[in-house]
């Protein structure tokens, strides 16, 4: 089938993130035009259940007129304004106090961007500007994992542990490095427990800190479960063990929360679900349901105060960008901030939750389907050569990206994580909706397997 005029002139003129950008010269893009719900519209008119909330952020779903309204009326209020030199306006001051009194974890300030790349990227300086500041000037080093996915700004991109973020970019960067991947069904060892494996990969975390010197690891970063390394859940116990590991040492905890913010885990934020005791918190992506960039970290008061320090000694707080704070999309968040509290989007989640992982771990029981794993309302299947062994599919076969294409042919947007096909729809996903998406997902399966 010959490609439309918009599908050429697309090829011609964009470059696509994560995308074969050879393969997307034979087979064109995707074109989406309009968005209702859950749904999305092609520019053919053909439906498609949006079963990723686009990039695990848009949580309240598409076409929500309050949002477009509150977006509306800051444009007409004051388009623009930045936050340079001490410049404020309401909507920052309400969003941050909105903010810490949401946060998992105490928050004295909070710090704004455009991207939970960018609010990362800022975790890794001011970890950094925090320990020159207390005269710690080797305590420089930041732990993630492998596996975890962190961002791909530069810095950010070096915490993520996928290879293919890595390759051929010349990263990851130096004073930064990966500790073991929690995911038991892949990396347990024969005839290992949960509990042993969590115990395994705690020792892991420690014999790194050991090895490298406490005195030079500044920070750990964790996301709660590991989302765009495939939905990995923590092993029980996992998080209680780094909890502690962390405070013995002196490490700063950072909770990468940019997915598992708002609700997806059936909590405000992942680190109740899970237990996590960080001193801080990166989000973006449903802070907004994606309606507009933001994103945000939280300042714990031992960093403020050694941002203070600074700016008495060096005469500023060097660091912003225009777009800090923008107030659109302060705006716009306090307006979803504002409906999730109203609408109790939280406890929807949790009511749907039962539903959604019924159905998921239902799908264990198909031929090619080695794992189902999930919490809340997200959730993957990893797709085996065999169920027995756990023995993958030859990387060339293209399994999981077939199995995405065929989802999509059947009018369900999906992704893959290599062979894990991953699930996040919007929160507001009903009961009917869930039994659609799921019905698409097994008949999508089975032709795979045929």
């Amino acid at each position: 089938m010959p490609l439309s005029n918009m599908a050429v002139r697309d090829i011609e003129t964009v470059i696509h993130p994560y995308t074969n950008l050879a393969r997307h010269r034979e087979v064109g893009p995707l074109i989406l035009n309009e968005g209702r719900g859950i749904y999305l519209f092609d520019d053919h008119g053909k439906r498609y259940i949006e079963g990723m909330a686009g990039l695990w952020c848009t949580a309240l779903g598409y076409g929500n007129r309050e949002i477009a309204e509150a977006g509306a009326e800051a444009l007409r209020k004051i388009s623009f304004t930045h936050s340079f030199s001490g410049k404020s306006h309401d909507g920052v001051i309400a969003l941050s106090e909105k903010i810490k009194e949401i946060a998992p974890c105490p928050a004295s300030k909070v710090l704004f961007g455009s991207s939970g790349s960018e609010a990362n990227d800022m975790q890794i300086k001011l970890t950094w500007y925090y320990n020159n500041a207390r005269g710690k000037r080797e305590k420089k080093k930041i732990i993630s994992r492998m596996r975890a996915y962190h961002g791909v700004t530069i810095a950010s991109a070096s915490l993520t542990g996928l290879p293919w973020v890595h390759n051929d970019f010349d990263l990851p960067i130096a004073n930064v490095l990966h500790t073991s991947c929690p995911h038991h069904y892949r990396f347990g060892r024969d005839g290992e427990t949960e509990a042993e494996f969590a115990q395994r990969m705690a020792d892991d975390l420690e014999q790194l800190i050991l090895k490298e010197g406490p005195d030079t690891i500044a920070a750990f970063i964790g996301e709660p479960l590991m989302g765009a390394g495939g939905v990995l859940l923590p092993p029980e116990g996992y998080w209680q063990k780094v909890n502690a590991i962390l405070a013995r040492y002196d490490i700063r905890f950072i909770a990468d929360e940019v997915i598992c913010g708002f609700g997806r885990t059936g909590n405000w934020f992942g680190s109740t679900t899970f237990g996590m005791t960080p001193q801080s918190i990166s989000m973006a992506k449903a802070i907004t349901s994606a309606y507009f960039p933001l994103s945000a970290l939280t300042i714990e008061e031992d960093l403020y105060q050694a941002m203070l320090d600074e700016s008495r000694k060096l005469g500023t707080f060097g660091h912003g960008y225009t777009y800090t704070a923008h107030p659109v999309g302060c705006a716009i968040s306090l307006k979803t901030i504002e409906i999730y509290e109203r609408e109790k989007i939280m406890e929807h989640a949790a009511k749907m939750s039962p539903v959604f992982q019924s159905r998921l771990r239902k799908l264990a029981d198909h031929p090619l389907v080695g794992e189902a794993r999930g919490v809340g309302l997200i959730g993957a299947v990893e797709l085996v050569a065999d169920k027995a062994t756990r023995r993958p599919f030859d990387a060339k076969k293209m399994v999981g990206a077939n199995t995405v294409n065929t989802l999509q042919e059947r009018g369900l947007i999906v992704r893959n994580i290599q062979d894990s096909v991953a699930l996040c729809p919007p929160l507001i996903i009903t009961t009917d909706e869930i039994h659609e998406m799921f019905d698409i997902f097994e008949s999508g399966l089975d032709a795979m397997e045929a």
